[in-house]
Formats: C-alpha cells, sequence, structure tokens
C-alpha cells in the first residue's frame, strides 16, 4: 500500500495544511479517507489522481472531515475528461446517506445521481468490508462524536490503520494492534490537552500500546508551530515516528 497525506490539517486555516484527507493505493483500490475542505486542489498539487478515485471511507461528520465530499461528487462529473464511468463507493457512519440527501436537496440531484455508478454504504463499528478481492477496510468505535470511527485497511498482509478523530481508548489500542502502519491524529500539545483529542504524549502511547511497527502522526492545529510532537511521542513509543506534512508519501508493507 502507497499513503499519501493529501491533507495533514484541521479546521483551523494554514497555509501549509489543508484539512483531513488521506489517500491510500493498494492494488486496484484507490481510497480516500476523509475529504475535508481544499483537498481536490491539493491532490491535484501533489499529482495525486483523484479522479481515479474508487472508494472514499468517512471517519465522522465533522466538516473538516467530510466537507469537500460534494465538490468531489461535483468535479468526477464535470471536471474530468473523459466523462466517468467507473463506479464509485462511500462508506461513512450510519447517517451518511441522510446528510447525503440533505446536500442533494441543497446542491442538486447530481448528488445522488451524479451520472456514473454510486453506491452509498453506511458502517457501523466493528465491521468489516470487501472492498475488492485483495483489499478489506475495518472499522471500530472511537471516542470523539457519537458515529465517530476509525479505520483499518489490509492488503497483502500488511495492515494500515487511521484513527481518525479520537481520544484515549483501550478498545482502539487493541483493535489496532500490530498494525504496519498508525496513522494518528494528534491535535494539539500536551500543554493544551482536551479529552476527545490526541496529543503527542497520547498518540505515542497509543502507538505503543498497540504494537506498532510505525507512527506517523496527523491532524496538526498550527499552535504545533512551536512544538516538536515527534521528540514528544518519542517518549512512550520506541518506533520509528513521523510527523506529517501535506504530500507526505509512506509505503506499508507487512512487517515494517
Amino acid at each position: 500500500m502507497i499513503l499519501t497525506v493529501v491533507g495533514s490539517g484541521t479546521v483551523a486555516p494554514s497555509r501549509d495544511r489543508t484539512a483531513p484527507a488521506h489517500w491510500v493505493e493498494a492494488g486496484a483500490v484507490r481510497l480516500l479517507m476523509d475529504c475535508g475542505a481544499g483537498v481536490l486542489h491539493r491532490a491535484a498539487s501533489f499529482d495525486v489522481p483523484w479522479h481515479s478515485v474508487t472508494h472514499v471511507a468517512l471517519t465522522h461528520f465533522h466538516p473538516d472531515h467530510w466537507g469537500e465530499l460534494p465538490m468531489l461528487l461535483f468535479a468526477l462529473r464535470w471536471g474530468v475528461e473523459p466523462r466517468r464511468t467507473a463506479p464509485l463507493t462511500i462508506l461513512g457512519p450510519v447517517g451518511l446517506r441522510a446528510r447525503l440527501e440533505a446536500a442533494a436537496n441543497a446542491f442538486g440531484a447530481w448528488v445522488l445521481e451524479p451520472e456514473y455508478p454510486l453506491a452509498v454504504e453506511e458502517v457501523a463499528p466493528g465491521t468489516t468490508v470487501a472492498l475488492d478481492a485483495a483489499t478489506e477496510l475495518e472499522t471500530c468505535k472511537t471516542p470523539h462524536t457519537d458515529e465517530s470511527m476509525a479505520l483499518g485497511l489490509r492488503h497483502a498482509g500488511a495492515r494500515l490503520v487511521y484513527t481518525g478523530d479520537t481520544g484515549e481508548s483501550e478498545a482502539l489500542a487493541r483493535w489496532a494492534g500490530g498494525c504496519d502502519l498508525l496513522l494518528a491524529e494528534c491535535s494539539l500539545p500536551d500543554h493544551r490537552a482536551v479529552p476527545l483529542h490526541l496529543t503527542p504524549a497520547r498518540a505515542g502511547e497509543l502507538a505503543a500500546a498497540c504494537n506498532a511497527k510505525r507512527l506517523v502522526l496527523t491532524h496538526f492545529y498550527p499552535v504545533f508551530d512551536e512544538v516538536d510532537p515527534v521528540a514528544v511521542a518519542a517518549r512512550a513509543f520506541e518506533g520509528e515516528i513521523t510527523a506529517a506534512r501535506d504530500g507526505d508519501r509512506f509505503t506499508v508493507t507487512a512487517g515494517t
């Protein structure tokens, strides 16, 4: 699997980080995990082939994590040449269809009828979904909003886990156990910690608890300009740690 961090930021505007979005290429699967504001133009700037997306998976419904989804559907209809005919599957928590129906009422019927095959699948925590014959998507409840889920992707013996937004969770640590790459939100420095987000120390502790092979930190508020999150996370986790930037790419293989 190849992971590209399209957006490593939050709702807070930043010159360097756009809203959350993470692109994964796994065999024939082209998966976008979360779809926040600005990600399409950012993807184009990094030569991410956004128009080849096969699946979108949402962790929760805060607008910085899914607000650009109607734009993506619109761009796939009008912004590619030749016109798209390939199917697209959108997966997300319960409530996804109702929100897309509301978006269709606001923007137009094309949201749910974009002139290419569109499937909308609501996924409960604890579910495993086959994206194709070689790739599976797993979900785990996280403490953030009522619907929030972490996402796990398995392909070719490797496992990538994306926490989405989350507070501390022993259940998440057990579920993510042994993952090859833990993509963990790291919203705020520890001196500004809040209950339903991770900090560098909490992310490091999560990586250690789940025995991750590698930790990649993402979802940074601009206050991190004054803090080195890698150095703090390393106090709890001895493995390789990276503080992601928009455009960073990572190869995820079994045992690395």
